[in-house]
């Protein structure tokens, strides 16, 4: 038979929480339960962004409203910008998509606008995004530009 006694009961860790504002035996306060006398905080509860009256204006004033057109649309894509001399590593008559320039490691990921720093020794064939100095220089180069896309975009990053 296995002998029993409460002095030897593995003590458990957790205490009951104290129940403010229940009574005298609560564990906390009888009277004002720790919430001071008299005034508003004390007798009900307010929302954490109440700020009283006071002559400033409260956060949530100060904050710009979102309003007008285009406040749910969608936000424009951003371009990288990859210098031409970056190009020379692709192989001679290849076509220039943002698919084979994350493929040759030249960007990540995203979509990219060729820009005209550097020198190109290479005919390209482009069929992405690019300035107008960058054009020249690919045409000059003996390469073609296809499709409506010089000057589409603005860059925001310069690789």
């Amino acid at each position: 038979m296995i002998e029993i006694a409460i002095h030897k009961l593995a003590k458990l860790g957790q205490t009951a929480a104290k129940r403010k504002g229940q009574g005298i035996g609560s564990g906390k306060g009888g009277h004002t339960s720790s919430r001071g006398q008299k005034g508003q905080k004390s007798r009900e509860r307010i929302g954490p962004l109440f700020e009283g009256t006071k002559t400033k204006k409260s956060l949530l004033k100060r904050l710009p409203l979102l309003r007008g057109k285009g406040v749910f649309n969608a936000k424009p894509k951003k371009l990288i910008g990859v210098n031409i001399k970056f190009l020379n590593i692709l192989p001679s008559g290849s076509e220039v998509t943002n698919e084979s320039l994350i493929k040759a490691g030249i960007i990540n990921a995203g979509s990219a606008k060729i820009l005209g720093e550097g020198e190109i020794n290479i005919p390209l064939i482009i069929k992405v995004p690019l300035s107008k100095g960058a054009s020249a220089k690919i045409v000059k180069a003996g390469g073609k530009v296809l499709g409506e896309n010089r000057d589409a975009g603005k860059s925001t990053k310069s690789h």
